[in-house]
């Protein structure tokens, strides 16, 4: 399938796991693939694999808790070609702990990186796609930002807010024809995963055995729902917010 021929999408957070992903699975079917990371060298390799297999892609360096670095990512994006389509607000981060075993940075920073970000990326994006006649922005959100788990408070509570503000973004724009959703991954097997199941003791097996599906997820499924949700043959979803679990409840 080419949905996404001639278009161009910026993914965030493009160098991890889910991240790369999306955005292989979008150059795959057209795109032209804006690869942003706050780590340069990931970004530029995840683009370097996006041109080895034919695909197109550009690297954008952004550190995107930084207010002017966003609006410079969503102006140096539409430069390329003169448009954007689609945005995917996908990078986040993960500080663990409760209340009380969090330090202020810690939760500022998650703010910064996991909500604040999408408030300065999607409003230097929004007049671009209103110009346009309309666009598709996904955010990835968290199955814990709907049903917490414990002991992730910062995570859990900015990944909530993604959620409000998806819905939001939703209402506010789809009478300009822009569709805003969201992604709720449950447990996905990436890098970030397999550095929390070694602190903890655990192995991929045993988060295997927790899922009724019986393992847990991969990145290209969640990316094979997003590109899903940012393409035309989603025209009529708008403000959802889909789990993406294998049924697994949250303990």
């Amino acid at each position: 399938m080419q949905r996404f021929e001639g278009k161009v999408a910026v993914v965030t957070g493009a160098g991890g796991g889910i991240g790369s992903a999306i955005a292989k699975r979008l150059a795959s079917e057209g795109a032209l693939v804006v690869v942003t990371d706050g780590n340069a060298e990931a970004a530029k390799a995840v683009t370097a694999d996006i041109r080895a297999a034919g695909w197109q892609a550009e690297t954008i360096t952004a550190n995107i808790a930084e207010k002017g670095e966003c609006a410079s990512l969503i102006s140096d994006s539409f430069a390329l070609h003169g448009r954007l389509d689609a945005l995917v607000n996908n990078a986040g981060i993960n500080r663990r702990g409760n209340l009380l075993s969090l330090s202020d940075e810690d939760w500022s920073i998650s703010f910064a990186v996991n909500l604040d970000s999408m408030f300065h990326l999607c409003r230097a994006a929004l007049p671009l796609m209103i110009e346009a006649g309309g666009g598709a922005i996904v955010n990835t959100a968290s199955q814990w930002g709907l049903y917490p788990a414990p002991n992730h408070i910062a995570y859990n509570t900015t990944k909530a807010a993604v959620a409000a503000f998806t819905q939001n973004l939703a209402r506010d724009y789809a009478p300009v024809k822009i569709r805003v959703n969201a992604v709720c991954p449950g447990e996905i097997h990436t890098p970030m995963l397999e550095a929390g199941v070694k602190r903890s003791g655990r192995t991929i097996a045993d988060l295997d055995k927790l899922v009724p599906f019986g393992r847990i997820g991969k990145p290209e499924e969640v990316a094979a729902l997003v590109a899903f949700l940012a393409s035309d043959e989603a025209q009529f979803i708008c403000g959802s917010l889909v789990e993406i679990t294998g049924a697994q409840p949250v303990s």
